[in-house]
């Protein structure tokens, strides 16, 4: 009974640091009026950059998904693709707004609408995606003096997924 009422107490905290989280994303990057939280899930991998021109362009993100106890549930690649590793559902996104991200040399938060890839399960009914809470993944503040020159630069973010209600 005891350890029922400390998972009942996690989970109501957990919900509330999500609520409040939610309150400090920028307007532009909130979901559409019919779209509920579905899950959030935590990445931690690279964004890969290519040397184009003297220029680093990003190519890619690389990834793992995590659920809130760590367990790996799926992957973040080209696309942009997020895959569950379970079922083999995915979707890919496409952005629909961005924000600077409040960290310096964090990639930008962003707004995605999304549509399936394939597969029924974790990830079918996924309609958006919110990308907040960045840390790092900014390209290089090296110049790039070689094209082909590639650059992996460590990141990690929340991923908010929404499905319609």
């Amino acid at each position: 009974m005891q350890r029922m009422f400390l998972v009942l107490l996690t989970a109501v905290a957990i919900g509330a640091a999500i609520a409040q989280d939610l309150k400090a994303i920028p307007e532009n990057l909130k979901p559409a009026a019919n779209e509920s939280l579905k899950r959030v899930i935590s990445a931690k991998g690279v964004q890969i950059y290519e040397c184009r021109d003297q220029k680093w362009v990003f190519v890619a993100p690389q990834a793992e998904l995590f659920d809130s106890n760590g367990k790996v549930v799926g992957r973040h690649y080209a696309g942009p693709h997020w895959e569950a590793t379970g079922d083999g559902s995915r979707v890919i996104g496409t952005v629909r707004s961005r924000a600077d991200s409040p960290e310096a040399g964090a990639i930008p938060w962003l707004l995605l609408t999304t549509k399936s890839a394939g597969g029924n399960g974790y990830f079918a009914d996924v309609t958006s995606i919110q990308r907040v809470a960045t840390h790092g993944g900014a390209a290089p503040g090296i110049a790039c003096t070689h094209d082909g020159l590639t650059a992996r630069v460590s990141y990690s973010a929340d991923y908010y997924f929404f499905h319609a209600r």
